[in-house]
């Protein structure tokens, strides 16, 4: 089966767990309903009630939407850095944390919540302090005079222990009865808090970020060749991994700024699309973006329907990630030769 054609099926896949999901939820909502609601906001005349609208309006539109939306945006960005990372640093094992986004995001956020009680404030740090993370491990990567890719490894385990001992600190200094279960709640990761602005000011800059990614890809292609191979292609190889770290630095960002920290979607995403559509990044980006966000998608329902009270969706995806990456990484050696 061609890569458009696999393309098309996850792309029906994800419109129609959308559509389910907006169905789902303590509200039953049916097809029938959603019909007639999409009819009245066409035209005038869908008949219902001025109750019932405005009950499917506050669900639909307020609620369910929105968390949709993020769940679908968090899904993408996480797994196409997840591949970027993977196929720039030749290696299976690579996470969108590799460099210290998360760390960074989550000391942000951490120091957001005892220093102000506005959420905004507190999406700015998370935003702020994950690129700052990112900016720190490719400065001290700069140092070193051996392998350019070791080293920025290295700065990225050096700020992610940085960050998170900073954290540490945070917790510790933080009201333990009101600010410290706030920190440990948000740092296990969920949509419950998720708001149309919030999706409306991420969107745009999570959507750019993948698009370019998506028009880069054949230069990624080269880069996981190896540093000697792509500057025998003559690519400038530095200006390149530095603006593939850019841009997926910053959608992960956003990512938390948005949802938490929601780990293992971008390590085992990346693997689930290898192993359906092979290792051209040009077909493995769109097909890891597809996939992630609906299996985000999938993820929240369970999260928020699976018992009476909500699941943290971090937790959900660790749970489930940790044995399924290990079936995964047994079965994906072909993906990577």
């Amino acid at each position: 089966m061609k890569g458009p054609m696999i393309i098309s099926i996850m792309l029906t896949v994800l419109g129609m767990t959308a559509l389910i999901s907006l169905c789902l939820g303590r509200y039953p909502v049916t097809l029938g309903d959603l019909a007639g609601f999409a009819g009245l906001q066409i035209s005038d005349g869908a008949a219902m009630d001025d109750r019932q609208y405005h009950i499917l309006k506050n669900i639909l539109i307020d609620i369910r939407m929105p968390r949709i939306a993020a769940a679908i945006l968090i899904g993408a960005a996480l797994s196409v850095s997840g591949v970027v990372f993977q196929s720039m640093f030749i290696n299976p094992l690579v996470s969108p944390g590799i460099l210290g986004v998360l760390a960074g995001a989550s000391f942000g956020a951490a120091l957001g919540m005892i220093l102000a009680k506005n959420w905004l404030v507190v999406q700015l740090g998370a935003f702020s302090f994950g690129l700052i993370a990112v900016f720190a491990a490719v400065a001290m990567s700069a140092l070193g005079r051996v392998d350019r890719l070791l080293m920025l490894i290295l700065g990225g385990i050096i700020s992610g222990a940085l960050f998170t001992s900073l954290l540490s600190v945070v917790k510790y200094l933080a009201d333990p009865y009101e600010q410290l279960p706030a920190i440990v709640y948000w740092l296990m990761g969920g949509l419950s808090a998720v708001d149309g602005n919030t999706v409306l000011a991420a969107s745009g800059p999570i959507i750019t970020g993948i698009l370019v990614l998506l028009f880069l890809s054949g230069y990624l292609n080269a880069l996981s060749m190896g540093d000697e191979e792509a500057r025998s292609l003559g690519l400038n190889v530095n200006f390149l991994r530095f603006l593939f770290i850019l841009m997926a630095t910053v959608i992960s960002a956003l990512t938390v700024v948005m949802g938490g920290i929601i780990g293992w979607v971008g390590l085992l995403i990346p693997h689930i699309a290898r192993m359906i559509v092979g290792p051209d990044n040009r077909i493995l980006l769109p097909a890891s973006a597809l996939i992630g966000a609906t299996y985000m998608l999938i993820a929240d329902d369970i999260a928020r329907l699976l018992f009476s009270v909500e699941i943290p969706i971090g937790i959900l995806t660790s749970l489930v990630g940790i044995p399924f990456f290990a079936f995964v990484l047994r079965k994906a050696k072909k993906g990577w030769n």
